[in-house]
């Protein structure tokens, strides 16, 4: 049975392409081993996605490339 991560030690960063009059944002937190939780800043405390480390890497290796 999957169980829930206790995200109360989540450190939250918000995306660098975020504005600072509350448009689109998103706030990621990669303090956790092996899960990167994320989620919307406007909501903190809403739902978050969670993606495996590896996966979550991959991704952003490929916005990059």
């Amino acid at each position: 049975m999957p169980t829930t991560p206790d995200l109360s030690t989540a450190a939250w960063r918000k995306s660098s392409y975020s504005n600072g009059d509350g448009g689109d944002c998103v706030e990621v937190a990669d303090n956790l081993p092996g899960l990167v939780p994320v989620r919307d800043s406007k909501c903190p405390d809403g739902p978050a996605l969670m993606f495996p480390a590896g996966s979550w890497a991959t991704f952003i290796a490929s916005l990059k490339a």
